[in-house]
This record gives C-alpha cells, sequence and structure tokens, in this order.
C-alpha cells in the first residue's frame, strides 16, 4: 500500500492507467476533460487519446460518474467513434461520489480526486487540488470494492433509491453493455415542446 498525494496522481494514478492490458474500470463524482503528456514526454494530448488507444488494444473501459461530464469531455468524446461506439462505457448515478480507479483487477486508488485536471495533478503546482489517497494491490481490497463497484454499475441499488426520479437513465432499466454508444446522452437534452413528451469474484477482472 502506498500514499499518494497532489501531484503524484499522475505519476502513479494516471501512469498506471495507460499501462492497463486488461481492464479499467473508474469512478468519480465529477468528469473533465484531463491532458496528459504524449509518447515520450512530448506534447500534452487528451487522456480521451490515450483512452481510444487502450480500446483498441482489447482493454475494457469503464467509467462512472454522478454529474453531466464537462462539455469539453463531452466533445472530446463524439469526436472519437471507436468510444461512443461503446469503448469507452459510461453510466450515470447522482449517489456516486467516490473515487476509485481499478487496473487490471491488479492495481486499486482509493482517495479524494476526481476524474479531473485539478484532482490528478495535471494542472501547474499553484493551480491544483491539494488531494490524498492511497494505491494498493490487496486482493481483499480489489474484491470488496470491484463488487460494490459492479453492483451500483448493474443498478443493484436503483430499485430502492430515493433519488430515482433524478436519472434520465437508471441504470436498472438496462444493464446489458450498450449495442452503440453510452447509456446516458452526454449532450444536455433540450425542452420539449409543449403538449409533446420528451423523447468476478465480485467482477474482479481478467
Amino acid at each position: 500500500m502506498r500514499l499518494v498525494q497532489d501531484r503524484e496522481h499522475h505519476d502513479v494514478v494516471v501512469e498506471a492507467v495507460r499501462r492497463a492490458r486488461r481492464s479499467v474500470w473508474i469512478a468519480t463524482a465529477n468528469l473533465k476533460e484531463l491532458r496528459v503528456p504524449g509518447r515520450g514526454g512530448g506534447r500534452y494530448v487528451s487522456v480521451l487519446d490515450v483512452f481510444d488507444q487502450l480500446s483498441r488494444g482489447g482493454v475494457e473501459l469503464r467509467m462512472l460518474h454522478a454529474s453531466l461530464p464537462s462539455r469539453a469531455f463531452r466533445e472530446g468524446f463524439d469526436a472519437r467513434p471507436r468510444l461512443v461506439a461503446g469503448g469507452l462505457r459510461l453510466r450515470q448515478c447522482p449517489r456516486v461520489h467516490m473515487k476509485a480507479v481499478i487496473v487490471d483487477g491488479a492495481l486499486l486508488y482509493l482517495g479524494s480526486a476526481n476524474w479531473t485536471g485539478a484532482g490528478l495533478g495535471a494542472k501547474g503546482e499553484h493551480r491544483r487540488n491539494f488531494e490524498l489517497g492511497l494505491v494498493t494491490d490487496d486482493d481483499a481490497m480489489l474484491d470488496a470494492v470491484q463488487a460494490r463497484y459492479d453492483a451500483i454499475w448493474r443498478g443493484g441499488e436503483c430499485a430502492a433509491c430515493r433519488l430515482r426520479s433524478e436519472c434520465e437513465a437508471p441504470l436498472d432499466l438496462d444493464a446489458r453493455p450498450p449495442a452503440t454508444g453510452p447509456l446516458v446522452r452526454l449532450r444536455p437534452v433540450a425542452p420539449a415542446a409543449p403538449g409533446r413528451a420528451r423523447t468476478g469474484r465480485g467482477a474482479r477482472a481478467r
């Protein structure tokens, strides 16, 4: 187990995601565009480019988030057909406040950092958030967190949830992988016109 602070979130957590071979599961309250150094420390690129490369290599990518992604994230996502077609699966639940990153079912981050530049140390020294977290490869913790994540992902908490009316698409309505695109809209929906309806082992990654 290792303590990570501030800029170390980028050096440890984001870099672990870039090296993923089988799966990346992320839980975050806020979801924003994040820019990271390119290969070999070159010019900064969108982390969505990293996700696109991982998806092309067959890595399963899940993002469980509470609020609507930022406009920059939505626009970047929409510009990458592989991610839109299911390469990066997004599910939204307003009760998600946990921050977790699970890589290949073998490395776990738990801490305060949202999936944002300020949270993950990508901003300048005097602009980034003060964050603390733990990184571990403990099997018991990995199994417990993955089981909890997967239960929420599959809608196991939806039936009794008092916030269900706030969900655009409650997760228990259809927990199957999407045929095309994410299970939640990334673009805000315009109000409807008057009189018209709006149209493993605890999931341990192998």
